[in-house]
């Protein structure tokens, strides 16, 4: 009899788990996945786009052998499975809130079928580690040390033979959404693996040093990939191993970052939607029209502060913004222009190619103070001196404001400071040190 591997967010062959599972013994397998509507109508379109292109990746792996069907999967899965006789089906893991109950409603469906659960896109899954009287830990370092102790498997191989059954059905993938000239990533397993060996041979070994510096090529890009399950973690993790220095330390931490998230949203589901520091939710949020303009001019880059605006600019141009940049528009919205940080998460899930809802929403909680392992809410960001630190020619802001490409080095990031300022850029919106006084009586106002 055959079984299924239902493909989620796992679209690769190597160090998969669940298809080592489904292919043992000599098994027929059928490589299906779901076209979901309920995660399909509200994702943002360059999420959708890439994961189209990483099904075509995934297709082309499997010889044209992917089997694509449309609708809920808790109809969809039984149905193929009685339409095969299927022994099983197999999953990875998923801990979002919608995955568990999706996969809740599909097992009772499948009735006497097993849906037959093997890994998760997590190295160490969710649940897994715990304080020492098993409460979840809310601050990321114990819960990087619990991590590291309790370890992980090594990657199992690519299995030998894939032997699937022909002859099915298999749903055309429908057309991309447009998404204008938004440049995203190659697809598919294969440039992840690419990806990973090229930042792995030339960009390690100075990562510690380089990560925060959003003008040269210092980070991984992998996050794409890691969201759709085209490389599992374990994979450069374990290339990690026999690599020493500060750079390899710190990329390992940046994994159980993402590893923490999705362990806090695991335990925490309503902090996808909510504050985990319910006293925030008396933080005053300015509203009204003019609160809509600002929230526009923070969104359509027009600030008027440098950093600010070529990292929103960039992340209309290429669907994702270095991890500092991050940091510093979020800060910029929910201290600056003091608008909620849920509003900001929703934009990005908007956009972002790598949108994954731990990352993003704790992420955004992080900065705005209200998360688990905050950085204090009378953290503020300055935006001149994040520019002039961390983009110190001027170079990413060039990049991405070309209103100010004439402006020669860090001098961009003042350009009020000029003789003449350049035509077509914005003056700033607001006055920081005055926001960020009025952010801290905010804070201050519900701090007891």
């Amino acid at each position: 009899m055959p079984s299924i591997l239902w493909f989620r967010r796992d679209l690769r062959l190597t160090d998969h788990p669940a298809l080592c599972d489904a292919v043992a013994g000599d098994d027929t397998v059928v490589p299906l996945f779901v076209l979901d509507p309920a995660l399909l109508e509200p994702a943002g379109g360059p999420r959708v786009r890439f994961m189209l292109d990483c099904l075509r990746a995934l297709d082309d792996d499997l010889d044209g052998r992917l089997v694509v069907r449309t609708g809920d999967p808790a109809d969809v899965v039984p149905a193929v499975a009685r339409e095969v006789e299927a022994s099983a089906v197999h999953i990875s893991a998923d801990f979002n809130p919608y995955g568990r109950r999706r996969d809740y409603h599909v097992a009772r469906a499948l009735g006497e079928v097993p849906l037959q659960t093997t890994g998760s896109p997590y190295a160490v899954s969710p649940g897994r580690v715990s304080k020492p009287d098993g409460t979840p830990y809310r601050v990321y370092t114990p819960f990087y040390r619990a991590w590291t102790e309790h370890g992980y498997p090594r990657p199992p191989n690519r299995p030998a033979r894939i032997d699937t059954v022909s002859g099915l059905r298999s749903d055309r993938l429908p057309a991309a959404p447009d998404i204008g000239d938004t440049a995203l990533p190659e697809a598919g397993e294969q440039a992840a693996l690419r990806r990973w060996a090229d930042f792995r041979d030339e960009h390690l070994l100075k990562y510690a040093e380089d990560r925060n510096r959003p003008d040269i090529p210092s980070t991984s890009r992998l996050s794409a990939y890691l969201r759709w399950g085209c490389i599992h973690p374990r994979t450069p993790l374990a290339d990690l191993e026999s690599r020493t220095g500060k750079g390899a330390e710190v990329f390992r931490k940046e994994l159980a970052w993402r590893e923490f998230y999705a362990d806090v949203l695991f335990h925490q589901p309503a902090s996808a939607r909510d504050h985990l520091q319910p006293r925030y939710a008396g933080l005053k949020v300015d509203a009204g029209k003019a609160a809509d303009e600002r929230f526009a001019a923070w969104a359509e880059g027009r600030t008027g502060y440098p950093i600010v605006d070529a990292g929103m600019r960039q992340l209309r141009a290429e669907a994702w913004i270095h991890n500092r940049i991050r940091m510093v528009v979020a800060s910029f919205l929910v201290k600056d222009l003091h608008l909620g940080w849920k509003e900001g998460a929703r934009h990005f899930m908007r956009y972002l190619v790598d949108g994954d809802l731990a990352s993003n929403q704790h992420g955004w909680q992080w900065v705005a103070g209200s998360g688990t392992d905050a950085s204090p809410f009378y953290r503020v960001f300055n935006p001149v001196k994040q520019g002039q630190k961390f983009d110190p020619s001027g170079d990413y802001v060039r990049r991405y404001v070309p209103e100010l490409r004439g402006v020669d080095g860090v001098a961009v990031h003042t350009p009020w400071d000029l003789p003449a300022p350049p035509d077509g850029y914005p003056t700033p919106i607001v006055e920081h040190d005055h926001e960020r006084r009025e952010a801290l009586e905010r804070y201050e106002a519900i701090k007891g």
